[in-house]
């Protein structure tokens, strides 16, 4: 047959079309996946009947492939990242939490030496608490990232430490429920983190995160533990940096004895010295006392227990998360512990942030350098309010900004003569109060 120009381009759109609808095809089922993800769940030691109970028949959830590379620590400006974090609901719900759980509490603090502000701020970020643990079955999104986008061999691990969970009886596969990258229960472990630090700490012979609140606060705890947390010993502080201070310097990594950061000039945030001389103790020791919190707490302490203080050798890192026109923090061991749990300093600095808070300290000093601020989730709440007052159909009024409230946000943003950029700040929300 000859081909004309015009049946060449029905051919190859009809090739092209082909081509594209492959990879969805190949994606309505996990089918040439199971076979080899089977026997190495096997090799791991999951049990084949397990297997083939829970994963075979499974439909996957392509939505979580896309979130891979869509992971908020890294995206959002640390403004807008900690004003939803630590806000003044979290921390009036995290105090009222601390005096709730005070008895088990102290009792994880005595057996793992983490102190109670610090557990409760990742139980109060992970989950708000345990109201949040996410709604995606984890078996649905572990198996679809071990057969789908990158990381594969991470999230298949990840799989077979699931079922690992459910064959030893601790949660049931309809209890492992949570986000899109598999973290479940009040303070969202990954199953490989489950399966290596999480305690049954009320001795009920289960180790369940999900329905016991004992067990998820002392899991908590004994994983920063195992990461090197130090009791009464602060995260970190608020410090101001001297002029012309050379920003190369900075990192989480780059570590030097806090006395030479005292010597380059650095000081607190109120202007006194990095080392000032501690009264009674030894020359150049600092208390652990996060600044504006109540005389006598120690950041990380606990009430009983012996006072943390660093001294001049104590290794020390500068942190500038927004860059040289935002706030500076001086960090330590303790930063990198609660790093670990999840590796984004933004992370980090909100939980640390958080437990500050709970103890009476009060906010960071030195502005984000931003003219228009990050919401609350109040605020959030509010702004969606208004949104729908307008005509938006955005969903439930939650606090949480998905893509309807972003459409709706950009709609009126456009109206108003501001960048379109999906964006909830302070700026729109005050424009739209204005009416």
């Amino acid at each position: 047959m000859r081909i004309t120009s015009g049946t060449r381009a029905t051919v190859l759109v009809a090739l092209l079309a082909a081509t594209l609808a492959r990879p969805a095809a190949a994606a309505d089922s996990v089918d040439g996946c199971l076979p080899g993800l089977r026997s190495e769940a096997v090799r791991s030691g999951v049990a084949t009947a397990t297997f083939d109970q829970h994963i075979r028949g499974i439909v996957p959830d392509m939505t979580v492939v896309a979130l891979l590379d869509d992971q908020p620590e890294f995206r959002t400006p640390i403004w807008d990242y900690l004003a939803g974090l630590v806000d003044a609901q979290r921390i009036e719900d995290g105090r009222a939490m601390l005096a709730r759980w005070q008895d088990t509490l102290a009792s994880v603090t005595a057996r793992y030496g983490v102190d109670a502000q610090t557990v409760v701020a990742v139980w109060g970020v992970e989950s708000d608490y345990g109201r949040s643990f996410g709604k995606r079955p984890l078996l649905t999104s572990l198996t679809t990232l071990s057969c789908f986008g990158r990381r594969q061999g991470f999230f298949r691990g990840e799989l077979f430490s699931a079922l690992k969970i459910i064959e030893r009886g601790d949660v049931s596969a309809e209890g492992l429920v949570g986000s899109w990258a598999g973290a479940f229960g009040h303070t969202q472990f990954m199953p490989s983190t489950y399966i290596r630090v999480a305690v049954d700490h009320d001795g009920d012979g289960r180790r369940d995160l999900v329905g016991n609140v004992p067990d998820a606060l002392a899991s908590t705890a004994n994983f920063l533990a195992r990461a090197g947390w130090r009791l009464g010993q602060p995260w970190g502080f608020e410090v101001r940096l001297p002029a012309g201070f050379d920003t190369s310097r900075i990192g989480r990594r780059a570590k030097r004895p806090l006395s030479e950061w005292a010597a380059l000039g650095v000081r607190r945030v109120d202007g006194s010295p990095l080392l000032p001389p501690a009264a009674g103790g030894v020359p150049g020791a600092v208390s652990g006392a996060a600044p504006g919190a109540a005389p006598g707490a120690a950041a990380g302490a606990t009430p009983g227990a012996a006072p943390g203080a660093i001294d001049a050798s104590t290794p020390a890192a500068v942190l500038l998360p927004a860059g040289a026109g935002g706030p500076a923090y001086v960090v330590f061991g303790n930063f990198d512990a609660i790093y670990s749990y999840n590796a984004a300093e933004s992370y980090a600095l909100a939980i640390a942030h958080l437990s500050d808070r709970l103890r009476g300290a009060g906010g960071f000093v030195t502005p984000w350098p931003t003219d228009d601020p990050g919401l609350s989730r109040a605020e959030r709440r509010e702004l969606q309010t208004l949104l729908i007052q307008r005509g938006h159909a955005i969903g439930e009024v939650d606090g949480l900004l998905g893509t309807a409230s972003r459409t709706a946000i950009k709609a009126e943003q456009q109206r108003l003569g501001m960048a379109a950029d999906g964006r909830a700040g302070q700026r729109l929300l005050q424009a739209l109060r204005a009416g």
